[in-house]
């Protein structure tokens, strides 16, 4: 059983994805990393999130950033967003990220802040307990 799973859309993303597995792992919490992209992998996706059994989901995305969008549209699950400082600075993930629809929350950190993801994931586990 896995805590919290990382996911982002692009092998690009590697290095926040590194911060955010490394404090995750410092802390003592069980996770995972899958390169699943909303547009160019939305089945497998799918199929990852159904058959997952992680507790919370931390989607890394830049450009259009629908990955974390996409998640909590498939999930109950908390999750939270990273925008990734691709394009334009990463004002566009960050914009794509906390602009989400009713019914679709998404918890966003600030551009390329994979640590302060962790450390929320860290801290939704702890209510838990």
């Amino acid at each position: 059983m896995v805590n919290v799973s990382v996911i982002s859309g692009s092998k690009s993303d590697q290095a926040i994805v590194d911060r955010i597995l490394s404090r995750l792992e410092a802390e003592g919490t069980s996770c995972e990393h899958k390169v699943l992209s909303a547009h160019r992998n939305p089945a497998e996706l799918e199929q990852y999130l159904k058959e997952s059994d992680a507790k919370v989901f931390i989607g890394v995305a830049g450009l259009s950033a629908a990955l974390p969008g996409v998640i909590a549209s498939r999930t109950r699950k908390p999750v939270i967003g990273v925008p990734v400082s691709a394009k334009l600075g990463g004002l566009d993930a960050l914009l794509s990220i906390v602009q989400m629809p009713p019914g679709v929350p998404v918890a966003c950190v600030g551009i390329d802040n994979g640590e302060n993801a962790a450390l929320l994931a860290i801290r939704i586990l702890q209510c838990g307990r």
